[in-house]
């Protein structure tokens, strides 16, 4: 991690940085023929940097402690399962603070994205920098350049406001130590994301290799733009023109489709995101053995229940990681059927139950599809020499609050399940190489339904999704069955474990407050932007709702925050303003010539001024 920092440390002087340059970075190098001069002069060395935002963009979905998980815990689809340490980030009232920004995996990533949003943003601006001194074959492929790097800019700009709400712009190559930034404000970034991104839907182009993102990624990437500044029509626009070029996997069409037997197994199956057929894949998180920077997914590990801790229900231990020579590869080999995991995301009542009901008894994607889902009791006590071996497991009568949290829940296998070819130890399968969708088509269908929810269009918005529902056997929805709750849900049962779901929750917030539409399943209430936060108080942690829609969803449906559920360690708790999360305290005091603000609800080490609003260009063709 120590050539991370010392990046960071020269491209944003230390502002943007969670950690100090080390001195080694001061040592001389020996030269390099491979210096921005060298490499940024055509198409193929500036598609290079942009491979590095890529790779930025893999490192989301990856390795142990993924950062997706944290958008996923900060939700009302998931929460923490680590209980059995202290330190991993559940109490957010006494844990999420400025001072207290980590970016390590078995704790806190909210540091992870206020560092990596800004190094996407730096390898962006670096290529829109060095595109006046290369040469291109022809002007589609200069333009196409350009147009990758307002998307990799644009994208993290996205998070970023969704995130932290009002953050320094950058849009230039940092080529000497800068402390003067400033917090701008992200209604006018949104202004000129528009416009930057106009340009990279028109431009970027389809058929690119998995790791890049396409034509239609850039368009996905835009409508969320334009809802957030109020275009919904136009939205609406781009993505009818996404579905059609990208429409939905409706069969088994892999490869190795007689082996799945429904059409999800298949869409997540290694070869189904592989396939040349897969017309849904917009944008991929790619990682291969033999590539350059590899990272397995360790999806396995991160969000398949601590299995190997249940006792036998006359309290000797049951089961053990790898199976026994007799059991290799048949069911009583959990290891190899559903990896070993240890349950650091585990999903809510809300995602494993409520959005589950009657209309969905024959979706393949539900809790009701044996095929699809796994259940505790579908694993087997594996360890030879016991009364209960090789029988279901049976739930103990004694599991702790914090043993039940980690140890036993039910989870979609499909979504979850990735062979890991080249493991650590065969006795502990943790998830493996293979792309993961970063974003897809069936997304695209739900916007639209989004976009229809806005325009007062129910009928509309239900066939958006239920041409996604209609897919996997769901049952339709009805225009009289249509409110934000239904989005939301739908958004749930398609894209767990795909989508950054706080920053999600959070731009529809955004909407409801920018719009003033009476939120039906909130009693009509209407929001604002003026408290959007919550009082800003530091130290009373409102839970009061009306302030924004992100935190009276949570708190209604997730069902530990705020709900007194204890730990050995702590308590899950969340509050009004941590819809937006907090600058961290570092960037803040480094940035010694100009103002950084910090949030509402947090503390403040000087006065917060006004945001600084983007002098909003067009963009030259």
């Amino acid at each position: 991690m120590k050539t991370k920092h010392n990046v960071v440390c020269v491209a944003l002087a230390s502002t943007m940085a969670l950690a100090s340059c080390s001195e080694s970075f001061l040592e001389p190098k020996s030269p390099s023929i491979y210096t921005p001069e060298n490499t940024y002069i055509n198409y193929e060395g500036l598609m290079s940097a942009l491979t590095a935002c890529n790779r930025n963009s893999n490192h989301e979905m990856f390795g142990d402690g993924a950062p997706i998980i944290h958008e996923m815990r900060a939700s009302d689809i998931a929460i923490c399962g680590q209980t059995d340490q202290s330190g991993p980030l559940c109490d957010y009232d006494t844990q999420l603070t400025p001072s207290n920004i980590r970016n390590d995996g078995t704790k806190d990533r909210t540091g992870w994205y206020w560092q990596e949003n800004f190094y996407g943003i730096k390898y962006a601006n670096i290529v829109l920098n060095r595109m006046g001194k290369a040469t291109f074959a022809s002007e589609a492929e200069e333009k196409e350049v350009r147009g990758m790097a307002y998307f990799h800019r644009d994208w993290r700009y996205l998070k970023n406001i969704c995130q932290f709400g009002d953050v320094p712009w950058i849009d230039h190559e940092i080529t000497t130590p800068e402390v003067s930034f400033n917090s701008n404000d992200r209604w006018s970034m949104l202004e000129q994301m528009e416009l930057d991104m106009e340009y990279a839907y028109k431009w970027m182009q389809d058929g690119k290799d998995l790791g890049y993102p396409n034509k239609g990624a850039a368009g996905l990437v835009l409508m969320k733009i334009l809802m957030l500044n109020g275009k919904f029509k136009r939205a609406i626009d781009v993505g009818n023109e996404i579905v059609t070029k990208h429409p939905l996997m409706t069969a088994p069409f892999s490869t190795a489709k007689a082996q799945h037997p429904n059409v999800m197994i298949d869409l997540f199956s290694t070869e189904g995101k592989i396939s040349p057929a897969n017309t849904e894949g917009l944008y991929y998180a790619v990682s291969w053995p033999q590539m350059e920077g590899r990272e397995k997914s360790q999806i396995m590990r991160n969000a398949v229940p601590y299995w190997a801790k249940i006792n036998t229900p006359d309290g000797k231990t049951g089961c053990q990681q790898g199976a026994d020579n007799a059991d290799v590869n048949t069911i009583y080999d959990n290891n190899n059927n559903v990896g070993r995991g240890i349950g650091t995301v585990r999903p809510t009542n809300y995602y494993q139950f409520d959005i589950w009901g009657k209309k969905e008894l024959n979706d393949v994607r539900s809790r009701f599809n044996k095929d699809s889902w796994r259940y505790m009791e579908d694993l087997y006590y594996n360890k030879p020499g016991t009364n209960y071996y090789r029988q279901p497991l049976q739930k103990p009568t004694n599991l702790s609050a914090g043993d039940s949290i980690r140890w036993w829940f039910s989870w979609p296998w499909y979504r979850l399940f990735i062979p890991d070819e080249f493991p650590d130890s065969p006795s502990d399968l943790k998830g493996g190489d293979a792309p993961m969708y970063i974003m897809r088509s069936a997304e695209v269908y739900l916007l639209l339904a989004e976009c229809y929810y806005w325009m007062n269009d129910p009928a509309n918005a239900a066939e958006m999704l239920n041409i996604v529902r209609r897919r996997s056997g769901a049952d339709d929805l009805t225009a009289d069955e249509i409110t934000i709750g239904s989005i939301v849900d739908e958004r749930a049962r398609e894209l767990y474990y795909e989508e950054a779901r706080h920053v999600e929750l959070v731009r529809i917030s955004y909407i409801f407050a920018r719009t003033g539409k009476p939120c039906e399943v909130f009693g009509g209430h209407v929001y604002k932007l003026d408290d959007f936060s919550g009082p800003d108080v530091v130290g009373e942690y409102n839970k009061q709702h009306g302030y924004n829609f992100y935190f009276d969803w949570v708190d209604t449906h997730n069902n530990f925050y705020n709900k007194g559920v204890k730990t050995k360690y702590y308590t899950y708790t969340l509050s009004n303003h941590h819809v937006l999360w907090p600058i961290p305290e570092n960037a803040i005091t480094a940035n010694t010539g100009g103002v950084i603000n910090q949030n509402p609800g947090y503390i403040k080490i000087q006065p917060n001024i006004d945001p600084i609003k983007v002098s909003v260009e067009p963009i030259k063709e």
